[in-house]
């Protein structure tokens, strides 16, 4: 794959992050609903942050590790939330995540989003699983995987260090059979 790939849904544009989109990521990302419903996800969020993610995206891309979009709205290319798989080679598997700005939470477009990415995960990139975790106090992003056929796989308890609290998350998979199954 030498072009950067652009996946399309009812309602959707996935595709490269794009350096004019900054403002609006920076804007989108640095609300802190954002920052508390995700794990990697600064706060403040600054220009830095956005930079260095739009960077992450074109290293990722480069190497055939990272897949990330930004999530756009088709009609009228609005930049909206990101969302990306993490390609781990040697098991054949990756790791999806996402974020949605708080004006588009609630209409479908996560969901939507999330179904398109499982498409390219296993039919594109030939992937023989496909996990992601939520943190327990979001279980809106659990009913999102839910709602693409992800089934509950573990709750890992205080598994992850943010700030100053541990945290635990709920993992969901599909694998390939799984998801040809749906």
């Amino acid at each position: 794959m030498k072009e950067y790939p652009q996946l399309k849904t009812e309602r959707l544009l996935l595709g490269k992050i794009l350096a004019s989109d900054i403002p609006k990521i920076v804007e989108y990302a640095g609300n802190i609903k954002i920052a508390q419903n995700t794990l990697n996800m600064p706060h403040p969020y600054a220009e830095k942050d956005a930079i260095f993610w739009l960077n992450l995206a074109n290293e990722g891309f480069a190497n055939k590790t990272k897949y990330i979009f930004g999530i756009r709205n088709l009609a009228t290319n609005e930049f909206m939330g990101g969302i990306g798989i993490h390609v781990n080679a040697r098991f054949n598997h990756g790791e999806l995540g996402y974020w949605l700005a708080e004006p588009f939470w609630n209409n479908g477009y996560m969901s939507e989003a999330v179904k398109a990415l499982l498409h390219f995960g296993f039919i594109t990139l030939d992937l023989h699983k496909i996990f992601a975790t939520h943190l327990v106090e979001n279980p809106a992003s659990g009913k999102v995987m839910i709602k693409n056929g992800m089934i509950k796989e573990a709750e890992l308890k205080e598994h992850y260090k943010k700030g100053d609290e541990y945290k635990s998350v709920i993992q969901l998979r599909l694998t390939r059979e799984e998801y040809e199954n749906i």
